[in-house]
């Protein structure tokens, strides 16, 4: 089974708990997607100086985040992880002179486990979780999601989990029905009509070439992941339009590469 590789935006750590459009599509994507035979995460919210990836038997659930509900707490999503997908990144990664160190005591952080809990909630699928380096930019991806690609091949979902837009200085806090600001739209339209185009080069240069750029992505980490699931997955792209969340956290999700089916 060849499958796409999926960037999501993963919105507020409370999504593991709503009810709403944005769990319903991220549902709705996994039964599309079918089963895979392993999940690599590549999350915003584990950024290294250098490459990095889970060893651990099993993935605890990290909540890496503070001033939320009780509730959110208690959540636990903990799949088993996927040591022999680590090893296999590894090999491919020494390729491009980026072999990952290995964390056999890191766990599963938000970025991963709250989309994974509405995509696969039996949390019986094997996971890895790849670092990335905010630091070194969108092209730095590219290249790590190109030298993963083969991994499609193999039954394994490449999931890049981040944000489309992601401005938390500017939230609405008047929730999900907040219209999205001016400029964060219009950051969203050129991410999308970039994808749609193909151009490459262009969303690597969106620092310079897109419109509010460091609005849209006061840190790079949200974006990064996007990179690697485009190098992952290439063309031909699906566009999973969600909208926004409060105004300045873009929902969109992309697959790249052939669909199922």
């Amino acid at each position: 089974m060849t499958l796409p590789a999926v960037f999501l935006s993963h919105g507020a750590p409370t999504l593991a708990l709503a009810n709403n459009v944005f769990t319903h599509a991220w549902s709705e994507l996994a039964v599309v997607l079918g089963r895979p035979a392993a999940i690599l995460v590549v999350s915003a919210h584990w950024d290294t100086p250098f490459t990095a990836i889970t060893t651990a038997a099993r993935l605890e659930t990290i909540h890496d985040f503070a001033g939320f509900p009780e509730a959110l707490y208690r959540v636990r999503y903990e799949p088993p992880g996927a040591p022999a997908l680590a090893r296999r990144v590894q090999e491919l990664l020494v390729g491009i002179g980026q072999g990952p160190s290995v964390d056999p005591d890191r766990g599963i952080d938000h970025g991963g486990w709250v989309p994974l809990r509405w995509m696969y909630p039996d949390a019986d699928i094997p996971v890895a979780q790849l670092s990335v380096q905010s630091e070194l930019g969108a092209r730095h991806h590219l290249e790590i999601g190109r030298a993963l690609a083969p991994l499609r091949d193999e039954g394994v979902l490449v999931l890049g989990s981040g944000g489309i837009v992601h401005n938390l200085g500017e939230l609405d806090w008047s929730g999900a029905a907040a219209a999205p600001f001016p400029w964060a739209a219009a950051f969203n339209e050129w991410m999308a009509a970039k994808v749609e185009a193909g151009a490459v080069e262009d969303l690597v240069a969106y620092r310079e070439r897109a419109p509010q750029p460091v609005r849209a992505h006061p840190t790079e980490e949200h974006l990064v992941p996007f990179f690697v699931a485009l190098g992952a997955g290439g063309a031909p792209a699906r566009r999973l339009g969600l909208g926004f969340d409060m105004g300045s956290l873009g929902m969109d999700a992309y697959a790249f590469g052939d669909w199922p089916g």
